[in-house]
């Protein structure tokens, strides 16, 4: 029988896919840290299979794989030089299938839920974790159900869409629809794979699990993660409390979780030394995922946060959309302003930061540009205009 914990009350509880709370706390429950020597298994290509020991799931079906992980690690040459920085890299998460993080998660709850024999599965997203939902339980074969809020943008709908899951687009509070999920769920026996559920979790653990041995089997010394839900920064420091607990690294790498300054209610409980968020009610329309009113697993990152002395910090809207322009003018990299944040908030507290030589900062970034480009502003893009007849001159100015 497989049981999950409460970090808060330390009790444990049998796995219930369809509640997992604690009935008492109410926070999100999470697989205990493994302590048994297992080792990484290097002879395999799949991030799933290199890892499985590290993982809640016995067996693999890889007729469920899309490719997920193995996304590069990446040296951030360009902006070292410009900003005299050592050793600055960014763990690219676009990569992955539905170009996004969503997919790691994805792929170890899928695992889960076909070796349960269960049918039915469904999310509740503003949109990376919908397509992500939609590909997996497409190619599971499983009915999927997606919940949506009612304004999210077309782009989103469409790259959800393709994968012919049930979208319903749902008017209403978006929190209250998480935690309306799962009434349903249990209703219906739709295994909803939330935000925060302990399989999706696991899955997260791979990106920081991967980072270490793309450092040489080193830890970085800072790790910067956006932050909404709390579910993908729970999966990394989990990576590392697991690598500790089997004496593959001395220490945990110090994270720092990056909201946007419009709505973020960690970085304000954080900076007020509050251990628990207050949920921010009403909150105005904002275009990207790391303004989060009400994260179900706010409260465990800030006690995890607080036990191994890292940070959380919001940016602002012109921060995070000048680093978006930063990586992708002198790294090449398009990512989603969510992601660019991680490089905002690296920029805000790097004079803060013990930055010498051999001490490793990883960014994370989450996904792609090309999923935020309604969020790009045309009027700060340099465009020429000529014509065929005049291109030579157009050439001779520029140039």
């Amino acid at each position: 029988m497989e049981h999950l914990e409460c970090v808060f009350c330390n009790r444990h509880y049998s796995l219930n896919i369809f509640n997992p709370f604690c009935p008492d706390c109410r926070e999100p429950l999470l697989f205990p840290i493994v302590t048994r020597e297992e080792k990484i298994l290097f002879d395999k290509s799949e991030s799933l299979e290199k890892f499985i020991n590290f993982l809640p799931i016995e067996q693999l079906d890889q007729n469920l794989f899309l490719g997920e992980g193995n996304t590069p690690l990446l040296p951030l040459q360009n902006l070292m030089s410009k900003f005299d920085l050592p050793l600055l890299y960014a763990k690219d998460e676009s990569r992955n299938p539905t170009l996004s993080f969503k997919d790691r998660g994805t792929a170890v709850a899928i695992q889960k839920a076909v070796s349960l024999n269960i049918s039915k599965i469904g999310t509740v997203s503003v949109g990376n974790m919908a397509s992500s939902t939609a590909a997996y339980g497409a190619k599971a074969g499983l009915k999927t159900y997606v919940f949506v809020e009612e304004a999210v943008s077309q782009e989103k709908l469409l790259s959800t869409c393709i994968y012919n899951p049930f979208l319903i687009q749902v008017k209403g509070d978006y929190g209250n629809l998480f935690e309306k999920s799962f009434s349903i769920g249990k209703k219906h026996d739709i295994y909803f794979m939330n935000s925060v559920d302990p399989f999706r979790i696991e899955g997260y653990k791979l990106a920081g699990l991967e980072t270490f041995i793309q450092l040489g089997q080193k830890a970085p010394k800072y790790v910067f993660v956006p932050v909404s839900s709390g579910g993908h920064l729970i999966g990394l420091m989990k990576a590392f409390r697991d690598l500790k607990s089997r004496n593959l690294i001395q220490e945990i790498p110090k994270f720092i979780g990056v909201q946007a300054d419009r709505c973020s209610p960690l970085a304000k409980a954080y900076r007020s030394g509050k251990f628990s968020f207050e949920r921010i009610r009403n909150p105005q329309p904002i275009p990207y995922a790391i303004c989060n009113p009400n994260p179900p697993g706010g409260n465990i990152v800030l006690k995890w946060i607080r036990q191994n002395n890292g940070i959380i910090t919001d940016v602002s809207d012109e921060e995070i959309f000048h680093a978006q322009r930063l990586l992708a003018e002198y790294e090449g990299i398009f990512c989603l302003p969510a992601s660019a944040a991680t490089l905002a908030g690296f920029l805000k507290l790097s004079k803060n930061l013990d930055l010498t030589q051999n001490n490793t900062t990883v960014l994370v970034l989450t996904g792609s540009g090309l999923k935020g480009l309604k969020l790009l502003n045309i009027s700060k893009t340099r465009i020429f205009h000529s014509t065929i007849s005049t291109l030579e001159h157009t050439i001779r100015q520029i140039v």
